[in-house]
């Protein structure tokens, strides 16, 4: 009677698995509108409290236009491990998620860098010296940071997979969800750099 109980919850296990997997590229997909939805709100918020005055120009510290690069070159790298991974090439895969996420560590870096900068220039969230201008510009720094945090450990992730040999040509799911969050994450800094750059 057990026998027939195990072969039975096989097949059943085999399906729930590969539900999962269909649900889990639309699942990523709503959450990266629901991301955008926020960011599209605080960029607008931004535009509206500008435009009422009392609003502090600030310079965007210089060290982010190195980031915009690195993340950049990430994006690059994260789309050479897809493609290697699709030639079942395991030992450059690894090679290429190593490298994104050290680009990616490097990009947490200089925008920590970054704050400090803006901190030196008299940039603050809230406190006695703190102005409208300051705090949207942190908040929406810290909220893509916080971002980039889930980006960093799925990237580990996908990396430790990879170099356990789980990821092949004809099964890379997690590689090909971790890739579209993070050009996600790469597009999503591009436009806010250029965002404050332009409109400050």
């Amino acid at each position: 009677m057990e026998k027939v109980k195990t072969k039975r919850e096989k097949p059943h296990q085999e399906e729930l698995r590969l539900a999962k997997r269909k649900a889990a590229k639309p699942l990523l997909w709503i959450g990266i509108v629901s991301i955008v939805m926020l960011f599209a709100g605080l960029t607008s918020a931004y535009v509206v409290r500008a435009q009422n005055g009392n609003w502090q120009v600030f310079e965007l510290p210089s060290i982010l236009i190195i980031s915009t690069a690195i993340i950049v070159t990430s994006s690059l790298t994260m789309l050479l491990a897809q493609m290697a991974i699709k030639k079942d090439k395991f030992q450059l895969t690894s090679i290429y998620l190593f490298l994104t996420l050290v680009l990616g560590l490097s990009f947490f870096y200089t925008q920590i860098q970054g704050w400090k900068e803006l901190s030196q220039q008299g940039i603050y969230f809230a406190g006695k010296y703190s102005n409208a201008s300051g705090s949207f510009l942190i908040i929406i720094a810290f909220l893509h940071l916080a971002h980039m945090v889930g980006g960093l450990i799925a990237l580990f992730v996908s990396l430790t997979k990879s170099l356990l040999k789980k990821y092949s040509s004809s099964d890379s799911l997690g590689i090909e969800l971790t890739a579209i969050y993070w050009h996600f994450l790469d597009v999503l800094w591009v436009y806010l750099f250029l965002f404050l750059y332009f409109y400050r």
